[in-house]
């Protein structure tokens, strides 16, 4: 079979396998699981085995898969159902078929019981064809269909357990602001098409390489737009924290390699059409920087595990655009690779933790006394998984974010001559500073969720198999995916990926620090949560005013409902964060400012047209409706029947008309 045969039914297979979930999920329910399971799975043994034809395994790869065929005539520029597969595409397409098929084989534990699962899978199975079909895909126009794709089945995911008002809510958020930042990047695509005359790959990198750009400040614009909705970077991030109401095996497919890795690969794609405007790479530093820096603040503040997951998700998705701010598609790819293994990893062991604890929330796991040994492939899975976040040497994180690190080094020196020195020592400062807080929230969340203080964690049960072997093969990357830190640059730019020494002890030097720091601060405020008696009032170390029952802070009996809500003084992130932490903990009140700006505007003006529509629009229907009837009735009334009456009628109208025309004479006289 050849390789293009292969590289056409990576992408179909999943979607096959979702449309036969759809028409047969409900009637024969013992083919959900394997329709779910067996596609995404044979998607990835034949991604990898088109890695293993297109790689750079052997020093340099083989030239990329160029294929095409044009869809339907369309006038100057064409549309074609082309493939464009090298090394970088086809390691990115295996991650996605390592990522779905440990989340469709977790799912199958995860969601047993729930009626919806046959659609669920079907929905994951989309996502995933939509994800392969923008990786492969040679045409922008065809790359953008799996993009909109991905758009809404996100809607759908997110919105699974609809019943609740935060998943619906939550779904519409994720759509609306996804479809915002879609819209510029349409008109981004339509611009670079004018520009280049073709929506082909190959076409347009050598139209730029031979300087066929005629506006590339603008279209880069545009096109940062879209990846900034789609890759959750700032301002349009708002919607990726709130996507936690979706199940949890979506949030890690969702973080880990579809939908924001998207974005990422989009730019990584098409660097040299960035590149080509310096304007375009500093903004692109700056919203990098901002993403890091602040995503990483609110992770700190937050009490949700999944949303400590997600905004730290905003901010390695901003070392990923960082690194391509500095130009360096390598480093970006790397992270891209290293945290999605981490990152799935990190989110499918939360969903164990969510699933023995029976809540999400962190102040309530940490009044619970032995949950770690409850779960303990969980514990050790994650352990290694925050390490990688962390960037502790030896893990897969530390490799792939010291080449961020050593990529802005390079660019801040001066070193990289079609990149402004502006970039590099953005992307390097706020790196630095964001590698400090991930390992404080990094430790802050391992702290209290696996060591509480307390009564003893409740028993939910048994994790089913499927859930906890997964973990372990996640693991593997998590920890020894540095070690291709030799060997990946043969698959796609050639240059070393190695970290280098100066950024390897400022970044390790950091984060170290930040985790000391978190662990002392954890101590301190576990002293001082122990000494408050039960019954008395502590006050809030917000610094707000707040105050909270010491008893309900000790118990988590009632569904951990009211104490889920309640600040939790063993916190070390209030005591880190200070006054800062309840602006932290609410995303620096950007959704307000988007409502503010936006929503009540947009709501405002729609209640304004609604009583146009009603008031005014609705009195002329109305009125233009029953004058008629009014002149109807009127002549009905006349139409009696009496002779007699139409007779006087006739006299009455003759003699008014005799009157008038006297006194018209008589006027013109």
């Amino acid at each position: 079979m050849t390789t293009t045969t292969l590289a056409v039914l990576v992408p179909l297979l999943p979607f096959l396998g979702a449309a036969a979930g759809l028409l047969l999920g409900r009637k024969v329910p013992g083919l959900v699981r394997p329709l779910a399971v067996l596609p995404t799975l044979t998607a990835l043994l034949l991604a990898v085995l088109v890695a293993v034809r297109q790689g750079g395994g052997t020093g340099g790869g083989t030239a990329a898969l160029d294929a095409a065929t044009e869809l339907t005539p369309t006038g100057s520029v064409p549309i074609e159902l082309a493939l464009h597969v090298d090394g970088f595409a086809a390691l990115v397409a295996v991650l996605v078929g390592v990522v779905a098929s440990c989340v469709q084989i977790y799912s199958t534990g995860y969601l047993r019981d729930d009626p919806r699962y046959p659609s669920y899978a079907a929905l994951v199975s989309l996502f995933t064809s939509a994800m392969l079909l923008v990786v492969y895909s040679g045409d922008l126009m065809v790359l953008l269909v799996g993009w909109e794709i991905m758009g809404i089945c996100s809607y759908f995911l997110v919105g699974h357990y609809w019943e609740t008002p935060e998943a619906r809510a939550a779904s519409l958020k994720a759509f609306l602001v996804t479809k915002l930042g879609d819209v510029p990047f349409l008109i981004g695509l339509f611009a670079l098409a004018a520009d280049t005359g073709s929506f082909r790959v190959t076409t347009i990198l050598a139209k730029v390489a031979d300087g066929g750009l005629d506006h590339p400040t603008l279209i880069a614009l545009l096109l940062l737009a879209g990846v900034a909705g789609k890759s959750a970077q700032f301002p349009l991030h708002t919607w990726l924290p709130d996507a936690m109401a979706g199940p949890t095996p979506v949030s890690a497919l969702i973080h880990a390699a579809t939908m924001v890795a998207a974005g990422v690969y989009f730019v990584a794609r098409l660097l040299p059409v960035f590149a080509a405007s310096a304007a375009a790479l500093v903004v692109l530093a700056v919203m990098a920087a901002v993403t890091m820096a602040g995503s990483a603040l609110a992770a700190l503040a937050q009490d949700d595990i999944k949303r400590v997951l997600a905004y730290s998700t905003i901010g390695q998705l901003g070392y990923m655009t960082g690194a391509l701010a500095v130009g360096d598609r390598g480093a970006a790819v790397f992270h891209l690779l290293s945290h999605g293994a981490f990152k799935a990893l990190l989110f499918l062991g939360a969903g164990v933790i969510i699933h023995a604890a029976g809540t999400n929330s962190l102040a309530a796991m940490s009044r619970m006394n032995g949950l770690r040994d409850r779960i303990p492939d969980a514990y050790w899975t994650m352990t290694v998984a925050l390490l990688a976040l962390a960037a502790i040497p030896p893990f897969s994180g530390f490799f792939s974010k010291e080449a961020v690190l050593g990529a802005a080094e390079h660019t801040a020196t001066g070193h990289a001559d079609s990149v402004p020195a502006a970039a590099g020592w953005i992307v390097l400062l706020a790196g630095l500073l964001t590698a400090l807080l991930t390992a404080a929230y990094a430790t802050r969340l391992w702290l209290l969720a696996f060591h509480g203080k307390g009564a003893e964690a409740p028993d939910h049960g048994k994790q089913p198999v499927t859930m906890t072997a997964v973990l372990w093969v996640l693991a593997v990357p998590s920890l020894a995916f540095g070690l291709a830190v030799g060997v990946l640059p043969d698959w796609f730019d050639g240059h070393s990926l190695a970290p280098t020494l100066t950024t390897s002890v400022l970044g390790t030097g950091v984060a170290l620090v930040g985790a000391l720091v978190t662990y002392g601060a954890w101590r301190h405020t576990t002293t001082l949560a122990a000494h408050v008696p039960m019954g008395a009032v502590a006050a809030n170390p917000d610094g707000d005013g707040g105050l909270v029952e010491a008893e309900a802070i000790a118990t988590h009996a009632p569904a951990y409902g009211d104490v889920a809500s309640a600040p939790d003084p063993a916190d070390p992130g209030r005591l880190l964060l200070g006054p800062l932490h309840r602006h932290a903990a609410v995303g620096f009140h950007l959704d307000a400012v988007y409502a503010a700006l936006f929503v009540r505007p947009v709501q405002a003006a729609a209640r304004l047209v609604r009583f146009l529509d009603r008031e005014v629009v609705e009195t002329y229907v109305r009125g233009a409706g029953a004058a008629p009837r009014w002149l109807g009735a009127a002549v009905r009334r006349a139409q009696t029947g009496n002779v007699q009456t139409y007779l006087s009628a006739l006299l009455a109208g003759a003699v008014v008309l005799a009157v008038a025309a006297v006194l018209v004479a008589t006027a013109g006289a």
